[in-house]
């Protein structure tokens, strides 16, 4: 067999479902076709993997690569750069920051021209639930979106096309129609009426700190909207998945949820794990987020809860921005987003592996296989296993080094991590097979990511 391979990589620590064993991994025209401690002496491309890490490439499912339409913003192939190069072999795409917003046919098909031939990995794309797009639904169902997304807060776009967020009317009738569909909903779980009040109250009185923005966001606004939300999909069956959720408290709710029943999944994010509030006023704007930052108690007990297996899955919420849209010393008017694509993998198996000794086994459960298993991209991604796409990436675990500006691929080189040192480093992405990051030669010039459509991937709602 070894003589018909593309790629050999050779006696790395592989990190299966259940273990990690010292393997040879074969690829053939993209997929794994061997696994074993002895596949042969010959292919195309033999890589020598003694002493790293091999994981099955990381499933971003929340990024915002905010294309079409938005010039100097992020696009598919810078951010898709940023994500090849952190790790990351699927990426799905949020439906908001495009102008227009992917709430339409036309605008799916719009988005998808954009996209095309510009992407280092895999993607696919979310449609959005707004007021007066419900009959848009099933035509972006059926063209292939992979769920939909609503904010239960505003998006903060004053733009008159821009997205908007759901009524509780829109919101009711949305998740019977989704759950029709047999399509998952994320959702923003903020609620309006509290945190524009509490915002509105806090720049009345001049109060425009790090502090008061993120006040003006208590856990109570999170809190509230998941409980909602999940009464509402109580009533109507819609299966729900949670976005950035940034407490404990939240999330023990939705997995009380799943104790009765409740079809619903939860994502919280690396800045969630890494950072908080103190790091907001450390940092400045570039770690403004929505929900924001907590304290050091809430992060840690966190990662308590996600060290208890009720946190799912892992995403980075990249959501970039031009530089200007920073700079704000009104934390109410500076730009809420964090740029994180590069660093999501690295950080998890620093903070997460390294230094709180999370098993390998369960990290890859929440960047990879979980989101691929209710996303419908399993059993083709995923995983390392035979038959599976060649979607791989190669760590190494020793290899300490200190974030730089330059070392950044996204368009605005913004990371709140910058100057922060990391105990491990990518030192290969692979995606379909294809070599698309290298640590000497960086993101190869050949865009080879390709769209995968909704209605060819696997149901993975129930």
């Amino acid at each position: 067999m070894a003589n018909h391979l593309d790629l050999i990589i050779r006696g790395g620590s592989i990190v299966l479902r259940d273990e990690v064993r010292v393997l040879d991994i074969g690829v053939k025209s993209g997929k794994i076709v061997a696994l074993g401690e002895q596949i042969g002496e010959d292919a195309e491309t033999i890589v020598d993997a003694r002493g790293m890490t091999i994981m099955a490439g990381m499933i971003d499912v929340h990024v915002h690569l905010n294309e079409p339409g938005l010039g100097d913003w992020e696009g598919f192939a810078s951010g898709s750069a940023a994500l090849a190069a952190g790790g990351c072999t699927t990426y799905l795409d949020m439906p908001l920051n495009g102008v227009p917003p992917t709430v339409t046919l036309a605008a799916m098909q719009q988005k998808l021209a954009t996209a095309e031939v510009q992407s280092h990995v895999d993607y696919a794309l979310w449609g959005g639930l707004v007021p007066g797009h419900l009959d848009d639904l099933e035509a972006l169902n059926e063209a292939g979106v992979v769920g939909f997304k609503a904010f239960m807060s505003s998006p903060g776009d004053p733009g008159e096309d821009a997205f908007r967020e759901v009524d509780d009317l829109t919101l009711w009738e949305g998740m019977k129609r989704i759950a029709r569909l047999n399509r998952v909903l994320a959702i923003h779980a903020e609620s309006e009426s509290l945190v524009s009040q509490l915002g509105r109250i806090r720049q009345v009185e001049g109060a425009v700190s790090a502090k008061d923005n993120s006040s003006s966001r208590p856990i109570l606004a999170e809190l509230e909207v998941v409980n909602r939300a999940l009464f509402y999909a109580e009533q109507t069956g819609c299966p729900l998945h949670f976005v950035h959720i940034s407490s404990p408290a939240a999330v023990m709710v939705i997995a009380k949820a799943k104790e009765r029943g409740v079809n619903v999944t939860v994502e919280t994010c690396p800045h969630y794990l890494t950072l908080t509030e103190d790091d907001l006023e450390r940092i400045g704007p570039k770690a403004k987020c929505a929900p924001p930052l907590r304290s050091k108690e809430e992060r840690d007990m966190l990662w308590h809860v996600l060290r208890l297996g009720y946190i799912d899955m892992i995403s980075s919420d990249h959501s970039p921005c031009p530089g200007d849209l920073k700079l704000s010393d009104n934390y109410f008017e500076a730009w809420g987003g964090i740029a994180g694509a590069q660093s999501s993998l690295e950080l998890m198996l620093d903070e997460g592996h390294l230094k709180r000794k999370i098993p390998l086994t369960q990290l890859t459960a929440m960047l990879s296989y979980a989101p691929a298993k209710r996303f419908g991209l399993h059993p083709r991604k995923g995983e390392i296993r035979i038959g599976a796409d060649a979607d791989l990436v190669m760590i190494q675990l020793n290899k300490a080094y200190e974030l730089t500006e330059e070392q950044l691929l996204d368009r605005h080189k913004q990371s709140p991590y910058v100057g922060k040192t990391f105990s491990c480093k990518v030192a290969a992405t692979w995606s379909n097979g294809n070599l698309v990051y290298e640590q000497s030669s960086g993101v190869q010039r050949v865009m080879m990511g390709s769209w995968l459509s909704g209605s060819q991937l696997v149901d993975g709602s129930a």
